[in-house]
């Protein structure tokens, strides 16, 4: 149903002055506290870019800052730039598109300087300047999307007060609201033909009466799609059903094989569980290959359904190249690569060292390892599953060998502790630490700090028009 913008409870500020960027797209202001002892209050502000003077209309009250958005823009800064995206401003994704890319990694830069000094607590060498995208749209090669029955009505279509026929959507989450979908025409992150396909399988599925998804009830048939394209042009498609009906899952994939034959790769799953997460589900391979392939530099890399990769191709390259340039790698050395994937860095690198011994949670990943070390016949590599805590081990590592130089590329929330422990015991001379996550990253290398200095840090921008940056920091024994 339509909504109706409602008085606010919370009170309006008026000529605030954006003076910052926080982190998940939010910027800055500053207001005179009603409290004189307090000093200044903090607002964080949607839709707004350093140097905007707005009034802002506060919606959420925290004990020490406030959240709001824009009602009236009073000065609009020179950092701001326009939105290339219909959907800027609603979809979470894009959150910095109104700001000139330039700026933008100026913003990044400033992040990783400030969270590493704040959170690390050590001495940081020059922080190198952050490595630019050499495309800042349709840089990705995985999306996600997911269908709803009751899809997200923007305050353009309430103003509009035009009748709302169709409810159907596929597209990405509102920010917050976990049960809201905001249907997507077209996305700016994945180059064709990912929107093409997207758009075909919703209205197709909507012309033949499929039942999308509903968050709240968790009822439907159609809950989510996974597109994956290659920079060597191979596709993959992983709709998934919350429940089996053999005719109909047919009937769309065949439609959208016979649509699209380039596709290379259709498979599907049934997810009868409450999350959306695919990894402990099987990937029913349909038609084609069960798996697609990248390549980098002149290796190979086969990625199956589940596999990690990382979602900018090109950038990932210029990424492992500065993992390479950083390590320094000699012709005897032993790496281990911890968080290992499919494999990339460590087959990346397998050729400048004597032996690469990658370690993953995923098994399926791992399987992938190891089939990308045959494609590319290489064979100084071994790859172990399973917690990295529990694998990585003293008894471990002395059976496997002694770590010249370790690469850490771990998720978001960090290392394990008894993993940190771990490669603090192993005294590698060199630690090469990739982190999508600077502050687990700087929480990280503080407890490696007694042990270890930091002696490069280089910032690699893998998403444009995001808060979100790689950083890539050498460490060497002390």
């Amino acid at each position: 149903m339509a909504r109706r913008q409602r008085k606010s409870r919370y009170p309006k500020y008026e000529q605030v002055k954006i003076i910052d960027l926080a982190l998940e797209g939010k910027a800055v202001g500053k207001v005179k506290s009603d409290d004189p002892e307090k000093g200044d209050l903090i607002i964080f502000v949607s839709k707004v870019v350093p140097g905007d003077i707005v009034d802002v209309q506060i919606n959420k009250k925290k004990k020490s800052y406030r959240e709001g958005y824009p009602v009236k823009f009073h000065k609009y800064s020179e950092k701001r730039t326009e939105a290339i995206c219909q959907h800027f401003g609603v979809c979470g994704g894009c959150t910095r598109q109104h700001l000139s890319y330039g700026d933008q990694v100026f913003y990044k830069y400033k992040q990783v300087s400030e969270t590493l000094k704040r959170i690390g607590k050590v001495d940081f060498p020059e922080i190198k300047p952050v490595l630019k995208a050499p495309e800042t749209t349709f840089y990705r090669n995985k999306l996600e999307y997911t269908f709803t029955n009751t899809r997200w009505i923007t305050q353009e279509e309430v103003d509009s007060e035009t009748e709302i026929e169709r409810f159907k959507g596929l597209g990405f989450h509102i920010p917050g609201k976990y049960d809201k979908i905001l249907d997507v025409e077209k996305c700016w992150l994945q180059e064709e033909p990912s929107n093409s396909i997207r758009l075909f399988i919703r209205d197709f599925s909507i012309d033949n009466n499929y039942d999308f998804f509903n968050h709240y009830k968790k009822t439907g048939f159609l809950r989510t799609l996974i597109i994956r394209i290659t920079s060597i042009g191979e596709i993959m498609i992983i709709p998934t059903f919350f429940h089996d009906n053999k005719e109909k899952i047919e009937k769309l994939l065949d439609a959208v094989y016979d649509k699209f034959p380039e596709i290379t790769s259709v498979n599907y799953v049934i997810n009868k569980k409450l999350n959306d997460s695919i990894t402990d589900q099987e990937v029913i391979n349909y038609k084609g290959k069960d798996y697609i392939t990248e390549k980098m530099d002149d290796i190979i890399f086969k990625i199956s359904p589940k596999s990690f990769y990382q979602t900018n191709s090109k950038q990932a390259y210029n990424l492992y190249n500065v993992v390479k340039e950083f390590a320094n790698f000699q012709k005897d050395e032993v790496v281990y690569d911890l968080y290992t994937g499919t494999g990339t860095i460590a087959n990346f690198i397998a050729k400048q060292v004597k032996k690469v011994i990658g370690v993953e949670y995923v098994e399926d990943s791992i399987e992938d390892a190891k089939i990308n070390s045959k494609l590319n016949l290489i064979q100084n590599t071994d790859f172990y599953a399973g917690d990295m805590k529990d694998v990585l081990t003293e008894e471990f590592m002395k059976e496997k060998g002694q770590a010249d130089t370790i690469i850490i590329d771990p998720p978001r929330a960090g290392m394990h502790k008894k993993v940190v422990e771990t490669i603090l015991n192993a005294t590698p001379k060199k630690i090469v630490y990739v982190s999508c996550n600077v502050a687990t990253q700087a929480r990280d290398i503080e407890l490696m700090s007694e042990e270890y200095d930091v002696i490069k840090v280089q910032p690699v921008d893998m998403f444009p028009h995001t808060h979100h940056i790689e950083n890539v920091v050498l460490l060497e024994k002390k």
